[in-house]
């Protein structure tokens, strides 16, 4: 799974600085021969002169002997540590002092020599504190690749990607977040238009203020107005008591409206007054009501083309669209897909308590080439559905739904198709038998018991409809599964 789903190689690793600090210039001269094509070696006499090259000079490793003119190692050490607490810290005696070398770790050593050294021993020490500093420095740059809105991360606030138009996305959310500006996201179905407005939310100044998200092609228009503003006692049939709106239950915070291109056009004039004068009022009420909200609008429609049809106020629309942020689908970003997948299958083996680890190359495959029509959402189901039915650690080609491998020769025959008997029969025909195929794993022998003919039909069949198995080559071999 590392393999297949692995971002870009890593860059090779920096020349690393070593400080050697002993009073004996032979010691120095031997430890920099060792090291000098690996490293670069400074070296001091003594703790003050180690302090003062620390204080001009990043450093990785410093080797400090215990027994020097003036401050011993030990007491150097916490010096050493205070110029900079990241630097690792060796200390080097001729004498084996067990209470010495318990007083240096605590104090901050991160190993104990003893001379005389072995080279070996020295060039191992190098190579584990080198990589401990390497790492380190990975670390620190991706918590700064999250906070920043780095281009080279692969995951930021829940969205995942490292395709030009997602880092993008990132950045913009970076530098709009900490504004109070109204934004308006486009994107088809199930590209992650909500959890833009999270990442945008979460990046301000009102995080710890409620988030609320509205979709409002899914409340009945005769409800809209009330869940939106509230409504008072009395105001209609049925409502019994007052009731607080999606906007007031978000003062403070940020609220999501969700497909607003769906919302009434008697609303649209009531929302525009909120977004205006930051006031609502509730359905039935007598006097306007303040609210402090950051409005996030989200749409997969065309509000342009609305707006020109008379169905959508331009008003509203150039109220909304201060800063548009556009989401591609992901048929546009397929590089994306294996971040993607490997990003679903640990979630979904997670919450399912699955053991799944990993998706084969010949599955990849087929995930990466097909269009998703249903975008990363729909990518989402079908790896959840994998994995909660996996029987083995990899998810395998057999575990990719036939309509996603085989997209051309994976839709379901309907009634509204309106085809002719003999055409209608001929699709079940190949639909059943590619089904029962992808059942025993693409193996023919077995599927043509189950259906009752010879092999030799079944591939007759195969190779009159044009069909591979899924991940088979041009040449016919099949890819590994």
């Amino acid at each position: 799974m590392n393999d297949l789903l692995s971002g870009p190689p890593l860059t090779t690793r920096r020349r690393g600085t070593v400080l050697v600090v002993d009073d004996e210039e032979g010691v120095r001269a031997s430890i920099r021969a060792i090291l000098e094509e690996t490293c670069e070696v400074l070296e001091a006499e003594h703790g003050a002169a180690a302090l003062d090259i620390l204080a001009q000079r990043e450093v990785d490793l410093v080797m400090l002997d215990q027994r020097m003119p003036g401050e011993s190692g030990v007491d150097v050490l916490p010096r050493v540590k205070a110029l900079d607490p990241s630097v690792v810290v060796v200390i080097a005696t001729a004498v084996r002092d067990v209470r010495t070398a318990v007083e240096a770790l605590k104090r901050g050593a991160y190993d104990y020599l003893i001379k005389p050294f072995e080279v070996d021993d020295i060039i191992a020490l190098a190579d584990r504190v080198l990589e401990k500093r390497e790492l380190e420095r990975e670390v620190v740059s991706l918590r700064s690749a999250l906070a920043g809105g780095n281009v080279e991360a692969v995951g930021f606030e829940g969205l995942v990607g490292r395709h030009p138009e997602m880092t993008r996305l990132y950045q913009l959310i970076t530098q709009i977040a900490p504004t109070p500006t109204t934004v308006l996201i486009t994107g088809d179905s199930g590209t992650g238009k909500e959890l833009v407005a999270r990442a945008i939310h979460r990046r301000s100044d009102r995080r710890n203020a409620p988030f609320v998200a509205v979709n409002v092609a899914a409340i009945p228009e005769t409800l809209v107005e009330s869940e939106l503003f509230g409504h008072e006692r009395g105001a209609f049939t049925g409502a019994h008591a007052r009731r607080l709106g999606r906007f007031e239950l978000a003062h403070g915070g940020t609220v999501f409206l969700d497909e607003i291109g769906s919302l009434r056009i008697d609303l649209q004039s009531k929302l525009l007054r909120v977004l205006q004068e930051r006031e609502i009022e509730r359905v039935g009420g007598q006097r306007p009501v303040p609210v402090d909200v950051r409005v996030l609008a989200a749409t997969n429609t065309n509000l342009r083309a609305a707006v020109r049809e008379r169905t959508f106020r331009d008003d509203l629309f150039y109220r909304l669209n201060v800063v548009p942020l556009h989401i591609p689908p992901l048929r546009e970003r397929r590089e994306d897909i294996p971040h993607l997948v490997e990003h679903f299958v640990r979630k979904a083996a997670r919450d399912c308590r699955r053991d799944v680890r990993g998706v084969s190359a010949g599955a990849l495959e087929v995930l990466t080439r097909y269009d998703w029509p249903g975008n990363v959402r729909e990518l989402e189901n079908v790896i959840h559905r994998a994995v909660v039915l996996a029987t083995r650690p990899v998810l395998h080609l057999q575990d990719v739904p036939l309509d996603v491998a085989m997209p051309e020769t994976g839709a379901r025959l309907t009634e509204d198709d309106g085809l002719p008997l003999r055409e209608a029969c001929d699709r079940f025909e190949r639909q059943y038998v590619l089904r029962v195929l992808e059942r025993v794993q693409w193996n023919v022998s077995r599927a043509a018991r189950l259906l009752g003919v010879h092999r030799n039909t079944v591939l007759a069949k195969l190779s009159a409809w044009g069909v591979q198995r899924p991940g088979t080559g041009t040449d016919g071999r099949s890819a590994s599964l």
